[in-house]
């Protein structure tokens, strides 16, 4: 059915399809026009607690969110110019990128952003992935509840490892980065390195040879933007020295102009 329904027909169908999917918000109205159906969708995708979809969605899902990626224009690794051996910068969009593993900035619950229609990485990576991401996320959450009690929630630089689904990328590593709440403490500081050094100890044993970073902990968690990027550069730099020929590329994902600055300074 998906492959013979155009986008629009794709959008309309998904946006009745979650409406009667939440008792919630089954009697919304829908708005008339595309931009409002989507962003409706969008919010619809956010809020849906992890649970399995029924089939027939789930392709129109799939169909429709990968038409949305190839829109917006699949950046594929060779596109993407090597700073310094095997590093880049790149400023855009992560969900874009046709990598072997992206990086999800998470938090402890391991379930993705809420908020409707946040522009959070969590809540941007989950909703161009679909909604498999959460319900992979929740089982794998419920696991480690059953192995270490009903309060158990993701420690802080503690790697988990999912499929991409409709993303470009092979799989997402989802990691918690340091919470700053007041000074920037040296064990903090050690937080955000460890969140470096795991990933890419995970990467090694996944046999994942390109991942891309995203700024971890800054914005909302309060990681200063300058240091997080220090704390970043040296650690990846540091681990490449002990891991020759280990990783193929790693990128430095950022989406804000300072950052991309902090970056290129750090790695001329």
């Amino acid at each position: 059915m998906e492959e013979k329904m155009t986008q629009e027909q794709r959008l309309a169908y998904l946006v009745e399809a979650f409406k009667a999917d939440s008792e919630e918000y089954k009697e919304l109205q829908t708005p008339d026009d595309p931009e409002g159906k989507r962003r409706l969708l969008r919010s619809l995708m956010n809020i849906r607690m992890p649970r399995e979809l029924a089939e027939a969605v789930q392709n129109v899902q799939d169909a429709y969110l990968r038409e949305r990626i190839r829109e917006n224009g699949i950046v594929r690794l060779s596109e993407i110019p090597v700073r310094k051996g095997c590093l880049s910068v790149w400023q855009g969009d992560i969900t874009r990128l046709d990598v072997d593993a992206i990086v999800n900035a998470a938090n402890s619950q391991m379930l993705g952003c809420f908020v409707p229609m946040h522009a959070c990485i969590d809540n941007c990576i989950h909703t161009f992935a679909g909604v498999q991401l959460r319900a992979e996320c929740g089982r794998q959450m419920e696991r480690m509840r059953a192995r270490y009690g009903r309060d158990y929630e993701q420690p802080t630089a503690v790697p988990l490892l999912t499929d991409a689904y409709n993303l470009p990328a092979g799989k997402v590593i989802h990691i918690v980065g340091p919470i700053v709440q007041g000074e920037l403490t040296p064990g903090l500081e050690n937080d955000l390195a460890r969140c470096y050094q795991n990933t890419l100890d995970l990467c090694l044993e996944k046999e994942l040879k390109s991942v891309a970073f995203c700024c971890i902990s800054t914005g909302v968690f309060r990681f200063p933007n300058k240091r997080a990027a220090q704390i970043a550069v040296g650690t990846t730099e540091r681990w490449l020295s002990e891991h020759p020929g280990a990783m193929e590329r790693v990128i430095f994902n950022v989406f804000k102009d300072e950052d991309r600055r902090y970056y290129e300074e750090l790695i001329p």
